[in-house]
């Protein structure tokens, strides 16, 4: 089976400053008209119907949606979205966080993580990873993208926060720019992700504090967020 993952940017859609142009986040302020005409679009360009998106309220938790059809609106309270239907393309929302992709693509399973500092340090990726088990994948053919996200080296925080967060999710203490304490999420990650037992991780480079086509609340505050999908093709 075909796995199709796409992280947008920021270019080339309707919404006005701050969230100029291509805003997909329906809870950060920006214009309903805006984000429905974004939203459409990203399902134009994926060649799949509107309906077949599935989005999820975001909460920095670590619920996991299992879903084998289209879901009305989008998942309640909800930080991770498994499934086993083809042509279903599962989105995570980010402006900071990481975006995480799973996908199992022999047994045509695939995942879609938020996990921001809050839901990588309580499990929501192990969460999903289960989920994709229980529903047909094995941990051996897993395959996983961790998306752009706020680099260690901008990740300041508190040094109690960064004890905090290393003790949960270990391999994510690191050094900021400044040489201040720091958190390098896709660091943890991956390592987790390595202990679970999965083999094939790969890592978008590319940091949103950094990265101007890219949408960051660190660096805006006020800003839109970007889009990683991920579906198994029909």
């Amino acid at each position: 089976m075909r796995i199709r993952r796409v992280v947008t940017t920021r270019e080339g859609g309707a919404s006005t400053a701050p969230y100029d142009s291509f805003n997909l986040g329906d809870h950060v302020g920006d214009d309903p008209a805006a984000v429905t005409a974004n939203r459409d679009r990203l399902a134009r360009e994926l060649g799949l119907p509107a309906d077949h998106l599935v989005w999820m309220e975001q909460v920095h938790g670590r619920t996991v949606g299992v879903v084998d059809g289209p879901v009305p609106d989008k998942l309640e309270a909800t930080d991770a979205v498994v499934t086993a239907t083809t042509g279903l393309a599962l989105v995570v929302l980010v402006a900071d966080c990481v975006p995480v992709l799973l996908a199992d693509p022999e047994a045509g399973v695939v995942g879609a993580v938020h996990a921001g500092r809050v839901g990588a340090r309580v499990g929501v990726v192990p969460a999903a990873l289960k989920a994709m088990v229980e529903a047909g994948a094995d941990v051996d053919r897993v395959e996983v993208l961790l998306g752009p996200s706020i680099c260690g080296e901008c990740y300041e925080v508190p040094q109690d926060m960064q004890t905090d967060v290393e003790r949960h999710l270990p391999g994510t203490a690191c050094r900021t720019r400044k040489g201040t304490p720091g958190l390098d999420l896709r660091a943890g990650l991956w390592r987790q992700l390595a202990d679970a037992g999965v083999a094939k991780i790969g890592i978008d480079p590319r940091c949103t504090n950094e990265e101007r086509t890219l949408f960051s609340h660190r660096r805006e505050g006020t800003t839109g967020r970007l889009a990683a999908v991920t579906w198994v093709e029909p």
